[in-house]
């Protein structure tokens, strides 16, 4: 079976020869800017071709206008079927339309600044839908949490164990065979526990630190937000005493993202930001209550009519 040929499609010659009338049509398009020289043509169809001209204008360097020609079938008057300016190969061009949404980087909000969120945003979900008692997905339900769960919970059992001695208590009877079950991966080293933990005085010198930073209540950023952190789904508690005070922001556009925020801070990519309706309303028609217009009336001539002077004085 021989190999499908591809007929290489010839330039109508007619349509080919109206280079003149194809430059008068590209004149009348550039109106005051001189038309260039021609660059070739192309060929659309059967009868139909398409002749580029060379752009003058400063503003399009490298553009071409093109003036798309045809011819009946049968007939020997060529016409101009349409012409525009087409960028080149070497033409500037504006880069692609990027949504404004995918154009926002992390750590583009600022003061003043509103992001709302869709509601369709993958990120959040409705709160009636959240099960655990910190309000956010178990990680249980993850496939790589299982490998790690069981190293986790003998990392708790002997900090809690450490702490008990560190309070001179001894540690429950109970507790050895648990503590002799613990998997071969805790077995492999030892587990990492703390000596000491944040006392009360170390707790509330952080908490005043905290609060008088840049992502406490009192800095304009939080001043122009449309509502606290306490209420913004990206927040994330902290499960110690401080998290009755502060939280972590978990939303990536915001500044705070990743740090620890008072729940009366704000920002501007809270999870409930609308954007406020505009300063203007809807337009009133405007009614010319002062002028008349006299029109003829059937049997009524305006130019036969006489009117009388409104004013007797």
């Amino acid at each position: 079976m021989s190999p499908t040929r591809t007929r290489t499609r010839e330039p109508d010659e007619a349509c080919a020869q109206a280079v003149d009338l194809a430059r008068a049509a590209a004149q009348d398009l550039a109106e005051t800017s001189p038309v260039g020289p021609h660059r070739g043509l192309e060929v659309d169809g059967e009868r139909v071709v398409t002749h580029l001209f060379a752009c003058e204008d400063p503003a399009y360097v490298g553009w071409r206008w093109a003036i798309t020609v045809a011819r009946a079938s049968r007939a020997k008057v060529v016409t101009v079927s349409e012409g525009v300016l087409l960028p080149g190969p070497d033409s500037l061009l504006a880069p692609d339309w990027v949504p404004w949404r995918d154009r926002v980087r992390p750590g583009d909000v600022g003061v003043g600044d509103l992001l709302p969120t869709g509601q369709d945003d993958e990120r959040l979900v409705p709160a009636a839908v959240l099960e655990g008692d910190d309000g956010v997905l178990d990680w249980d339900d993850s496939a790589d949490w299982p490998g790690g769960q069981d190293l986790l919970a003998a990392i708790n059992q002997a900090e809690a164990g450490n702490l008990a001695i560190a309070a001179g208590e001894a540690p429950a009877a109970a507790e050895a065979p648990a503590a002799a079950e613990a998997p071969a991966a805790a077995e492999a080293g030892p587990a990492p526990v703390r000596t000491r933990v944040l006392s009360a005085i170390g707790r509330d010198a952080t908490a005043v630190r905290w609060y008088a930073s840049e992502h406490g209540p009192r800095t304009p950023l939080a001043h122009a937000a449309p509502a606290p952190c306490a209420t913004c789904g990206f927040l994330v508690r902290l499960g110690s005493p401080l998290g009755r005070v502060f939280g972590v922001c978990a939303n990536e556009y915001a500044p705070d993202d990743g740090k620890v925020v008072s729940l009366d801070h704000g920002c501007g990519a809270h999870s409930e930001s609308i954007i406020p309706a505009g300063p203007f309303g809807t337009i009133a028609p405007v009614v010319d209550e002062l002028g008349y217009d006299l029109v003829d009336a059937p049997g009524v001539s305006m130019a036969e009519t006489v009117f009388e002077s409104l004013d007797h004085g």
